[in-house]
């Protein structure tokens, strides 16, 4: 059977690389002072999209992420290796969104989109690792949801077989379809970029990267509308700007601290309670625990 199957994807700031300006002054993500990565756990997510494309010939993948106009590359990443088609939404509503706007924006641009099979993404993304966005996306839309999945066995009857990891095992389950997936970082790795695809599909880009480029290919845009990514704002998706970005986003950030460890000199510690008591106040007071 076909299947229409969305992945979630989501452009990280590499956190191997925080430094003292990577948070503005109002609790969020300065993005522009760290280096941008497709979210590894998205990645797992694609390759198990692309099994299921492989297993289900006339089966399409659609890339949707959210985010600033260079998230477009997330799109162009997927389609090396074997996605459709993706679509981008950016709007400065959509800024500063936590989980719970976040999961509201995705939500109306897959109802935009119109009957999908299969939505997976993710467990979590590097920049929050809430693991909350997946399952509030399933909420919203209403869909039976799957979570913490290591392999997607088959799909067959309207129905998928999903092998998942719990505590003290894994565990084989099924569900009906239309459904929400999010997938661990164990599962298998996602193969790497086509040649064939990324010279096809280089030059696709968003109309914001169109105005901004310094050649001209409108000729080649016209000919090939496969190189046009779509940008969807607020109002394309039909949301509400309340629930969007900081206005829809109850979670608040209140301090950013910077936390350096260095060797000092070394103590010598006595089993006496009063050492370990000043031991554990130190600690906390310089916070390398607590």
């Amino acid at each position: 059977m076909s299947l229409k199957i969305v992945v979630l994807a989501k452009q990280v700031p590499d956190t191997r690389n925080v430094g003292k300006d990577a948070m503005k002054a109002d609790g969020t993500v300065n993005r522009a002072a760290l280096p941008a990565i497709f979210n590894p756990e998205d990645l797992n997510a694609l390759e198990q999209a692309l099994r299921l494309k492989d297993a289900n010939p006339g089966s399409t993948i659609t890339m949707l992420t959210m985010g600033p106009g260079r998230a477009a590359e997330i799109i162009r990443e997927g389609l090396y290796r074997g996605a459709d088609n993706g679509y981008l939404l950016t709007d400065r509503a959509f800024a500063g969104a936590d989980t719970l706007a976040t999961s509201y924006a995705l939500a109306t641009a897959i109802r935009k989109m119109g009957d999908v099979d299969i939505i997976i993404g993710g467990r979590q993304a590097i920049d929050g690792d809430t693991a909350q966005v997946g399952p509030q996306v399933a909420e919203k839309l209403g869909l039976t949801q799957i979570t913490y999945t290591e392999e997607i066995l088959e799909v067959k009857d309207g129905k998928i077989k999903v092998k998942r990891h719990i505590d003290g095992g894994i565990e084989t389950v099924e569900g009906p379809l239309p459904i929400v997936i999010t997938v661990n970082g164990s599962a298998a790795p996602c193969r790497p970029r086509n040649a064939k695809l990324v010279m096809k599909y280089k030059h696709a880009k968003t109309v914001t990267e169109k105005q901004q480029g310094d050649l001209d290919y409108t000729n080649l845009y016209s000919k090939c509308d496969y190189l046009n990514l779509e940008e969807w704002s607020v109002s394309d998706v039909n949301g509400d700007v309340a629930q969007c970005g900081l206005s829809g986003s109850p979670t608040k950030v209140k301090t950013i601290q910077n936390i350096v460890f260095q060797a000092k000199e070394s103590k010598t510690l006595t089993s006496a309670d009063r050492d370990i008591e000043d031991l554990i106040v130190e600690l906390l007071a310089n916070h390398t625990i607590g």
